[in-house]
């Protein structure tokens, strides 16, 4: 999945969503499909820019990837008293992986990723090399990072698209999912409120990461899921961040057709049959599936059934599933049936030398 994530498959330009580059505030821009990868609509996205606390979307990552979520960090003193936004931690005190990562990504604690890479890596040097390395293996070669928490530095950079495909790299991770969309947390004493607004006024939001700094600006990486899609939307340096995401959000959602797939008794497949009067019975599908599609989209349909049946089959026998793909996610499934009955005649050594003839000649060479 990783790999189709990472794929920029197809760009569209500006006009297709009816959005000029002017009505969005961002300096850089970039809405993006969560699941394929294609590029919707941009603006200077591959100028790179300081990114501030959307760092923390590699820092969360790379612990979910590394950590158990209940493991327990005593906090160090170098995770204390760090400067900007933070969960005000005491050293010593011990709280679970699970806690930190939702100080880090809710509240947006500069001290929680400090203690996280500790916990990690050992020492936040070791962790940021970490966090470059596996910027590298995704082939996001418009980011770098000098520390877990995006503190303005020269050195910690993104651009629009990069930030965009971690983002959805990231998004594919069920436990990174769970955290970003939560709106409060309890930690211990602590009660926390995600600070991405978007959580509240966009209708489906379910993440990703606010970002601020005088010198970067305001900074949002945003998602949205609606019929079984998700989107990333990346505004920087965007002084109406919000208003950006939203219109953003609403032109792509707005680019996906309802298809269908299937149609109830539509002709999948076959399956082969031994000891019958056929070789073979046609499939059919029980239930129409839809899905939505971007232009260009192929679905994919993958059969789920047993390598062959015996006779006698009765037409209506449920013989398997029939599950459709898009951009490599299941979005829909439903049962096959047998399309007509076969009868069963005895089997015979010539039977079976002709049953292996056949799947020899299915299977190829």
């Amino acid at each position: 999945m990783a790999a189709s994530v990472l794929a920029a498959i197809l760009v569209y330009t500006a006009p297709v969503l009816g959005l000029e580059p002017g009505n969005i505030s961002a300096k850089s821009a970039v809405l993006l499909d969560g699941d394929s990868g294609q590029v919707l609509w941009e603006k200077d996205a591959d100028t790179p820019r300081l990114i501030a606390s959307t760092t923390k979307i590699m820092t969360a990552l790379l612990t979910v990837e590394n950590a158990g979520l209940d493991e327990i960090v005593e906090i160090p003193p170098e995770a204390t008293n760090i400067e900007g936004s933070s969960m005000y931690l005491q050293a010593g005190e011990r709280l679970t992986v699970r806690d930190l990562l939702h100080g880090l990504m809710l509240s947006s604690g500069n001290d929680a990723a400090v203690a996280l890479a500790i916990h990690v890596c050992g020492d936040v040097e070791t962790f940021v090399d970490r966090m470059n390395r596996r910027a590298e293996e995704m082939g996001l070669d418009q980011i770098h990072f000098a520390n877990p928490n995006g503190l303005d530095d020269e050195g910690n950079y993104a651009s629009a698209r990069s930030l965009g495909r971690l983002a959805a790299e990231a998004m594919q991770n069920e436990r990174f999912r769970e955290i970003v969309a939560e709106k409060y947390y309890q930690a211990g004493n602590r009660s926390l409120k995600n600070h991405n607004k978007l959580l509240w006024q966009y209708p489906g939001a379910v993440g990703v990461k606010t970002g601020f700094t005088k010198k970067a600006g305001r900074i949002l990486v945003g998602s949205a899921e609606k019929n079984g899609r998700r989107l990333i939307a990346v505004t920087i340096s965007a002084p109406s961040d919000w208003a950006d995401q939203a219109a953003l959000l609403d032109c792509g959602f707005s680019m996906y057709e309802e298809t269908e797939v299937l149609l109830p008794g539509q002709n999948v497949g076959t399956l082969p049959v031994i000891s019958g009067d056929r070789n073979e019975v046609p499939l059919l599908a029980a239930e129409g599936v839809t899905a939505f599609t971007l232009p260009g989209e192929a679905p994919e349909l993958r059969l789920l059934t047993a390598p062959f049946v015996y006779a006698p089959v009765e037409a209506g026998t449920v013989l398997g599933t029939v599950q459709v793909y898009v951009a490599g996610k299941l979005v829909g499934q439903t049962a096959v049936y047998a399309g007509e009955t076969v009868g069963a005649i005895p089997v015979t050594p010539g039977l079976w030398a002709r049953f292996r003839e056949n799947l020899a000649e299915r299977s190829g060479p």
